[in-house]
């Protein structure tokens, strides 16, 4: 080693003063702290470690944390670390015989070039896990998952270059010599040095280290977490600030119910990941997901159909008259999913017939009563039950608003009101509003992805828009599993009625909500 080192003496506990060339300590084992070097040409860049929760964990002992100047191991008067680049070019490259003498030191490597391979590689195995980390705009992105990956080694060593980089046969010798390098990028852009990057990158891994959180369950539900989502908005007291109150827009959050709480967090993660990282959404594991999450990624736009390897953008948009001939044999394909099992064949079809076909949807899409809405997939997907074209229609809803035209007629198709409906005022104080939710019906390819309750959120829009106050369905009474589902979505039972299906009477369970006030849920 030069003469030139530093001469530097081991830093207090907790500091990140630099330390002299070759001042090693023994490889991490189990239960031992992180250990953490970082090599630079500027040693006090790193100072701002010192502070807050590493610099604490670092005095705690939890982290073992240095810093070296990477000219100590220079071997001219200068203290040269770069030259020019092979080929002629712009910048300057920081020189790999320097590198070189400096990453055998940090790491422990005996200078004769079989004993350091060996050595490399038998540390794997006897002196815990050790990573040269070199950050470079030219590597694999950092992630939350890095972060967590490294937070599981014993030695980190970071490499901070500068200039045009380090020589690319650096990381590729200590690779060979089975050193695990990892190449990293925090994003792309290009800073002036890997400085700022092991400054994020130390922060991201030192903090999912056991105890440097003064609160462990911080780490379950942040941004990037084990839920692949964002965090949700957070707010604090005072509850109204500036026009902005909590208590209205986020009521639950007062609430005292934990459960309800929970979920709403929940789902305004889901909410804000969609919004600001759809990337993320396509990358959600289908085995994570309950009903309700389901739920809220289809009032978002994303299907999780069965089978598929994950979320899938969903199309929910107005049925136009192209769609006419689709919507009729879809409406055909599904109806008798919802039918009472005592019901024929025969008088399913004679009910379709007379009231689900391509001339009745035509009649409503005229009707500006009548609300039709479909849904299709963005892209193709692969379901248990079969394929799905991307816009193929996979389900469809009808919102029939209780307005007579010019000549005193309802819309065409609208069933009499059960009388257990009530109808509330408008929010202004006037008259309220009744509609039919008519329809809403989904693939049975897509059963269980989320679609029917992304329609019944826009049919619950739409209703809203229209200043309809009491929104009401019927759905057979032996539909136990449908009934939860509206119950889910705020529905609340109103009765029961009878209707005719091909003949055969039939026995409804009636369900109402009020769309102003449960609009600001979806």
């Amino acid at each position: 080693m030069s003469a030139a080192a530093p001469s530097v003496a081991p830093a207090a506990s907790g500091s990140v003063a630099p330390l002299p060339a070759g001042s090693v300590a023994p490889a991490a084992g189990a239960g031992a702290p992180l250990r953490l070097d970082v090599i630079t040409i500027f040693p006090d860049y790193l100072r701002a470690l010192d502070l807050s929760l590493i610099g604490r964990a670092a005095g705690e002992g939890l982290i073992d944390l240095r810093v070296h100047d990477l000219r100590g191991w220079t071997r001219d008067r200068h203290r040269t670390v770069d030259d020019t680049p092979l080929g002629g070019g712009a910048g300057m490259v920081m020189k790999p015989d320097v590198w070189g003498e400096a990453l055998d030191e940090v790491l422990a490597l005996p200078a004769d070039a079989a004993a350091r391979e060996s050595a490399a590689r038998e540390s794997i195995a006897g002196r815990g896990r050790r990573v040269l980390v070199v950050p470079t705009p030219a590597g694999r992105v950092f992630t939350q998952r890095t972060a967590e990956d490294l937070a599981r080694a014993d030695h980190l060593v970071f490499a901070c270059g500068r200039y045009e980089g380090i020589d690319a046969r650096v990381a590729e010798h200590y690779r060979a010599a089975g050193v695990e390098v990892a190449e990293l990028s925090i994003g792309d852009y290009v800073l002036s040095g890997g400085e700022a990057a092991a400054l994020v990158m130390i922060e991201a891994i030192a903090r999912l280290r056991p105890g440097v959180l003064g609160n462990p369950d911080s780490v379950v539900e942040e941004s990037h977490g084990a839920s692949g989502l964002l965090e949700q908005e957070v707010y604090t007291r005072p509850v109204a600030w500036r026009g902005l109150d909590v208590s209205r827009t986020w009521p639950a959050l007062l609430s005292g119910d934990h459960a309800r709480v929970a979920r709403q967090r929940r789902d305004r993660a889901i909410a804000r990941t969609i919004a600001r990282r759809p990337d993320m959404i396509e990358r959600l594991r289908p085995d994570t997901l309950d009903a309700a999450d389901r739920a809220a990624l289809a009032r978002g736009g994303w299907a999780v159909p069965d089978g598929a390897a994950g979320p899938v953008e969903l199309v929910v948009r107005p049925a136009a008259g192209a769609d006419l001939a689709d919507l009729a044999d879809l409406a055909a394909r599904t109806f008798p999913d919802a039918c009472p099992p005592f019901l024929t064949a025969e008088q399913i079809a004679r009910h379709v017939a007379a009231h689900l076909t391509s001339g009745r949807f035509a009649h409503w899409l005229a009707d500006p009563r009548v609300v039709v809405t479909v849904a299709a997939l963005g892209r193709d997907a692969t379901t248990r039950a079969g394929r799905v074209g991307a816009g193929e229609l996979i389900g469809y809803s009808a919102v029939l608003v209780e307005r007579n035209d010019d000549d005193g007629a309802p819309p065409v198709g609208l069933d009499p009101r059960p009388e257990g409906v009530t109808v509330p005022p408008a929010p202004d104080g006037g008259a309220g509003l009744a509609a039919e939710l008519s329809k809403v019906y989904v693939d049975a390819r897509l059963r269980g992805s989320g679609a029917a309750a992304a329609l019944l959120a826009g049919a619950v829009r739409d209703a809203a828009a229209r200043g309809v106050t009491a929104l009401w369905l019927g759905t057979d009474g032996a539909n136990r599993r449908a009934q939860r589902a509206y119950r889910r979505a705020g529905f609340v039972g109103a009765g029961s009625r009878t209707y005719d299906v091909g003949g055969r009477t039939c026995r409804d369970i009636v369900m109402v909500l009020n769309p102003q006030e449960a609009a600001g849920e979806y």
